[in-house]
């Protein structure tokens, strides 16, 4: 096993930094953060529970069902979003998907709602 493992760091740092004879380097765009855009209008799923629940367990849940999400504290309470998204429509979708993997999983009493909010700059 470990043979098999030194043989695929050997090749993957065999290839790191080599370019082809006659090919220059491309210039790369640079690389702007997302706080650093614009105020630009995002949308986010806000998952929340009517019983009351662990984030740990619902953040835990939706990172096993392929839900990437953060947590935010509003008004002294902890929040969980999915999201940014870019347009209303595409947060809607993932709503719909969200709300699908819920019933899948019998989770009925759990909710999710499209919000809104601006980037800062």
């Amino acid at each position: 096993m470990r043979k098999m493992v030194w043989v695929i760091a050997v090749l993957a740092l065999a290839g790191c930094g080599q370019q082809s004879g006659g090919e220059s380097k491309k210039p790369q765009p640079p690389i702007v953060p997302a706080h650093v855009e614009a105020a630009t209008p995002q949308w986010d799923v806000l998952v929340q529970g009517e019983t009351v629940q662990a984030i740990s367990d619902l953040t835990g849940w939706l990172i096993e069902h392929s839900f990437v999400s953060y947590v935010v504290t509003q008004d002294g309470k902890q929040r969980v979003l999915v999201g940014p998204f870019s347009s209303k429509a595409e947060a809607e979708s993932r709503q719909a998907d969200l709300t699908a993997a819920l019933a899948r999983a019998k989770k009925m009493n759990i909710e999710s709602l499209v919000v809104e909010h601006h980037t800062a700059q």
